[in-house]
């Protein structure tokens, strides 16, 4: 009997790493690896799967039908091996972890994390809680939680503990009769977090930049809150595009830029356990699945 034929798992790894960065130099250079032989991978790639995976469109490299099918699976294939490895490895390791992150990380990135967490390191014990950047980053001062990710203007942004710089959005919904204040020049009502909030002053302070009239229509104190305005038509907030609800849209292209805002991950000063080192590692690994251009 013939034996099957088996991918490169690096070969893979290079492959799925390019296409997520849309570069194959930065995929060489996040994977310690020259180019050529990054090159070499795609050709052993492509040997192994019998089939084109890339073709050139211009100057640029973009996916065939075939090539866009492995990337999917091959998000799934490197996925569960490296999910075996750390399985197979860190089985024993005990210890006990708490994160809190903003609100809008807590639909969908947090329970995915927790989940991945409860599998590969089923005796690490992991407090979890979401809430504001006040919130948190008080509690990172005092040591009651280990890690904390949060949300900080760029006059407040610390190299060592920023991730990524990320876009800010005008969100409304399909339903909002946005036309109407910009011809009538009625105040344009907004839904924003109650102050303090960075986000909440980013959007104002655009709007008084290009002196558009505006009013705050619903103010609260959760993001669950917001959203559930917004959906109702009550009027526009601002967020990046990080857990908005499938319902709303983004209207940017109606209303002043907005400045960018940091996503940063604050560690507590607590010593360092194998779990904590081991959590972070985790969750450095599951923000740049969830956001590849981090």
């Amino acid at each position: 009997m013939k034996r099957p034929d088996s991918l490169d798992i690096e070969a893979l790894r290079t492959f799925v790493t390019g296409i997520e960065l849309g570069n194959f130099s930065l995929a060489a250079k996040r994977l310690s690896r020259s180019t050529s032989a990054v090159s070499a991978q795609l050709k052993k790639l492509e040997h192994q799967c019998g089939m084109q995976l890339l073709c050139k469109e211009g100057r640029h490299l973009k996916l065939t039908d075939q090539g866009e099918l492995l990337v999917s699976y091959g998000k799934k294939i490197l996925s569960l091996n490296d999910e075996a490895l750390q399985v197979i490895h860190q089985k024993r390791i005990l210890g006990k972890v708490s994160l809190g992150v903003q609100e809008d990380f807590s639909d969908k990135f947090l329970p995915d994390l927790l989940s991945k967490i409860s599998r590969i390191f089923p005796n690490i014990q992991i407090y979890a809680q979401s809430g504001r950047n006040s919130i948190l980053k008080e509690e990172i001062l005092q040591n009651k939680i280990d890690f904390a990710l949060c949300w900080e203007s760029p006059q407040e942004v610390h190299e060592r503990s920023l991730i990524k710089t990320r876009p800010q959005h005008w969100i409304a919904s399909p339903a909002f009769d946005f036309e109407s204040y910009i011809i009538s020049g009625k105040p344009l009502p907004l839904i924003l977090v109650e102050s303090p909030c960075i986000i909440r002053d980013a959007a104002i302070q655009a709007l008084d930049q290009e002196n558009i009239p505006w009013q705050i229509a619903v103010s609260g104190g959760s993001l669950h809150g917001i959203w559930g305005a917004v959906k109702a038509g009550l009027g526009i907030t601002v967020r990046t595009n990080t857990g908005i609800p499938d319902s709303l849209i983004i209207i940017d292209q109606h209303l002043p830029p907005l400045p960018g805002i940091g996503l940063s991950l604050f560690e507590s000063s607590s010593e360092k356990s194998d779990s904590y080192k081991i959590i972070k590692e985790l969750l450095l690994h599951e923000l740049e699945y969830y956001f590849p251009d981090l």
